[in-house]
């Protein structure tokens, strides 16, 4: 069977196919809320469509597999809000350590995550570490924002507020190209009070505040600028870039195996 999707094969077929040296690609998301206009479900259902679409064009040029979306991840900071399902930094830690480890026992020597929510960000990355450190396997991590930061940047993202933000104009003209249905369209204000210091400092630092650490009232920008036209583009462009992320983690870690194999 040639699925790209983990979950519609045997084991058998699974087997043979960490034989053969597939990259697993695990995608982390999220069910958490998102203002009073939009899905709890929004992390997931944009980080499903940038994962789904870009496993399957990856898959035309290197062997990828893209396990079932983690719907749920790490989310205490919205809690208060209230719509919300969240693990705890440590449980989520354990989580992603166990579905390592469980793809390692299945034979599985190249892992890649693909996250879709900034509460999950360090967690995976130390995930990815840990793996790699305690298993003679290739791992990667990234965020789906950071592989894309240029081509976003090339269809002038920021035309809608804070990239990526949260339930800003950029996420809801992501919803309204994958399920415009699932937009309460009457509650895209074009005003809302914001914080400077979110996302003010250098690409991959962290500055936060008590109760607000995704803006005020649980949202960091005014959606009214979002345009189902806009989402189309700017998933199209999170896709490229990661459709190539995946291709150039698989090339990456063959080539390596081809220089320590050379060097025995």
């Amino acid at each position: 069977m040639n699925s790209y999707l983990f979950h519609e094969h045997t084991r058998e077929q699974l087997k043979r196919k960490a034989e053969a040296g597939s990259l697993v690609v695990v995608a982390l998301a999220a069910t958490e809320q998102h203002g009073p206009h939009l899905p709890v479900y929004t992390d997931s259902l944009i980080t499903e469509a940038v994962a789904v679409r870009a496993a399957e064009r990856a898959s035309r040029t290197v062997p990828v597999l893209l396990c079932p979306l983690l719907t749920i991840g790490c989310s205490d900071h919205h809690l208060r809000f209230g719509g919300t399902l969240s693990f705890s930094s440590a449980t989520y830690l354990h989580m992603l350590r166990d579905i390592g480890e469980s793809l390692v026992a299945d034979g599985f020597r190249k892992i890649a995550f693909l996250n879709g929510h900034g509460g999950n960000e360090p967690i995976m990355h130390q995930t990815a570490s840990d793996l790699a450190v305690k298993h003679p396997v290739w791992t990667a991590s990234a965020s789906y924002w950071s592989l894309s930061r240029e081509e976003l940047r090339k269809e002038n993202a920021e035309e809608v507020g804070m990239v990526p933000g949260h339930a800003g104009g950029f996420e809801t003209s992501a919803v309204l190209a994958l399920r415009e249905e699932l937009v309460d369209s009457g509650r895209l204000t074009a005003e809302h009070e914001q914080r400077a210091w979110i996302n003010s400092g250098p690409p991959g630092a962290f500055i936060g505040r008590h109760g607000e650490l995704t803006g005020a009232d649980g949202y960091t920008d005014a959606p009214a600028r979002a345009t189902k036209e806009r989402g189309e583009r700017y998933v199209e462009a999170i896709v490229r870039s990661a459709t190539a992320w995946l291709i150039n983690v698989y090339e990456t870690m063959e080539s390596g195996e081809r220089e320590a194999r050379n060097r025995l």
